[in-house]
């Protein structure tokens, strides 16, 4: 009875759309809302008989979900619905807090695994640990639950009690009662002076505050004698306009222009500027980026830039130049949509993909070289808009191989990490340590009971290419040279802890020192072995340099 009382309430709201609909009608007799009402009406007669008529039930939240993402994935990938049950995960990707433990978890072979953790969260407070397979919250398992769902049980209203059970070490069952927390994600990971007076420091969020704890940042690298800045935005995939315009305001004179966004109605489209005095106008400033950098890290990369007031090192930003606003919809969700491109002070939109203008196959178009417009700087360097933040200073990426790659998705390095910390009560600082050799060694011998799933790109070329060969007889003949290479390849993985030692060694380490130090000591233990932070040092102590790189 109840389900036939849902049904005939879903059939009265598909009926109640078009009379509405018709309203709309009466109203207008532009061509654009006659086929927006028309269409509309149509889909609400649609579900309206697939709902009284289908064989089986339906469930009216999945299919509804369904056609709504579906039409929403032909604009763009940021304009999102979103539902009631999601709104506090977008609240908390917007303010940088939520109530809860402070645990970064991933499932992974069926297991709900802490990743990470929150420096002084609850969690680490109560005594749970990187490594640990939380198996229960609250009593409730989570053996059958999804990351989100997950997620959502360990959220909640600060001050409230819960109850973790974990697994630990694959051996022990232990269970932690504390309490929520409000958990505030740093937009700072870490900041420090280096050699040189240097200042270092890594932004990577622009939630609420980015600007005052950059200011603040800035401050206290300054009183602990620091006189150049570095500004790590690597990896770092933007977040809220203001913050990143009142960043951009420490740097240059007050009334200068910071960003201008264009939309389709005058209400989506403003000019901002700097409205307060700056923090310094005179500190030299180098700022990374690399193709994780994206909307709010390449306006301020890109202001910087502009006004010739830093030098750009790194890879070429993502290009993401769509700006997002949140709109209010019934019953508790909402709707992020793309309401305009923005556009730095040198008149450019960064925007790299035209999600209006789709390839046969979907994908977006990206903007040709011979179509990118020339841009000047203040003096009168040449920029160009449509695709990304090019940097002043290009670094090569250094990339992994597929054999490194896959051995670390499979979970095995993230595994042997959390067997030596069980090991080993210490270890040395983050900048010191170092696997030995035989630590190594000791790490291939237990690779030997370990098997993982380890395709590469190459050998599914070879795949094709032999598929191919076999299909035509005039190239039938390189099957013979086809798998040779194939045992090439095949011998290269064999060895592959031994090929891609310094690589694997290096993965290793990192999750080791992440055990102990936790996300500050990672970033911590690259900064001796990174080339972007040894080549902004160089360029920033070298004044000559400095000054010619921003003159053109």
């Amino acid at each position: 009875m109840k389900l036939k009382g849902k049904v005939k309430n879903v059939i009265a709201i598909g009926l109640a759309v078009p009379a509405l609909l018709l309203g709309i009608l009466a109203f207008s007799s532009d061509d654009k809302h006659f086929e927006m009402a028309k269409n509309l009406e149509i889909f609400a007669s649609l579900y309206s008989e697939v709902n009284k008529y289908y064989v089986d039930d339906v469930n009216p939240n999945t299919l509804i979900r369904t056609s709504i993402d579906a039409m929403l994935e032909k604009l763009d990938p940021y304009t999102v619905y979103i539902p009631e049950d999601d709104i506090e995960d977008f609240r908390t990707n917007a303010t940088g807090e939520y109530g809860g433990l402070g645990i970064q978890s991933n499932k992974i072979n069926e297991k709900h695994i802490v990743l990470n953790l929150y420096e002084n969260s609850p969690a680490m407070k109560a005594g749970i640990k990187i490594g640990d397979v939380i198996t229960a919250v609250d009593g409730v398992p989570l053996a059958n639950l999804s990351d989100e769902q997950a997620g959502k049980l360990m959220k909640g209203q600060s001050g409230s009690d819960i109850k973790v059970d974990i697994l630990r070490n694959n051996s022990e069952e232990l269970s932690f009662i504390t309490k929520r927390e409000k958990i505030v994600i740093p937009n700072i990971s870490y900041s420090t002076v280096l050699e040189e007076s240097v200042g270092y420091l890594r932004l990577s969020e622009f939630t609420r505050d980015a600007a005052e704890d950059v200011k603040k940042t800035v401050l206290e690298l300054k009183e602990n004698g620091a006189n150049r800045l570095i500004i790590d935005l690597r990896e770092n995939p933007g977040g809220l306009l203001n913050e990143a315009v009142d960043i951009c305001n420490l740097f240059v004179p007050k009334g200068s222009k910071i960003v201008d966004t264009k939309g389709k109605i005058d209400a989506q489209s403003h000019s901002y500027a700097a409205n307060t005095e700056p923090l310094d106008l005179n500190i030299p400033i180098a700022v990374i980026i690399n193709n994780g950098s994206a909307s709010a890290s390449e306006i301020v990369s890109g202001v910087l830039q502009d006004y010739d007031r830093g030098v750009i090192i790194g890879q070429k930003s993502y290009g993401k130049g769509l700006v997002q606003v949140k709109r209010e919809l019934s019953f508790n969700s909402a709707l992020k949509v793309t309401t305009a491109k923005y556009y730095i002070p040198s008149g450019r939109c960064i925007q790299a993909l035209d999600y209006a203008k789709r390839k046969a196959d979907g994908s977006a178009t990206k903007m040709a070289d011979s179509l990118k417009t020339e841009f000047r700087t203040t003096n009168n360097r040449i920029v160009y808009d449509g695709d990304g933040i090019d940097p002043d200073i290009f670094i090569e990426e250094v990339t992994s191989s597929s054999f490194a790659k896959n051995l670390s998705e499979s979970g095995l390095i993230f595994d042997y990490a959390t067997k030596y910390y069980y090991e080993h009560d210490s270890i040395e600082s983050p900048q010191k340590f170092a696997l030995s050799d035989d630590e190594y060694a000791s790490f291939t011998k237990w690779m030997e009971s370990k098997t993982f799933d380890n395709p590469s790109q190459v050998e599914n070329t070879l795949e094709v290419l032999k598929y191919a060969a076999t299909e035509d007889d005039v190239y039938n003949k390189l099957i013979t040279e086809i798998d040779d290479i194939t045992a090439s390849v095949e011998k290269i993985k064999t060895n592959g802890l031994t090929s891609f030692k310094p690589e694997i060694k290096s993965l290793l380490e990192k999750q080791i020192i992440l055990r102990y130090y936790y996300t500050s000591g990672q970033v911590e233990a690259a900064l001796n072995k990174d080339e972007e932070i040894k080549e902004a040092i160089r360029v920033l102590t070298d004044t000559e340099a400095y000054t010619a790189k921003l003159s053109g």
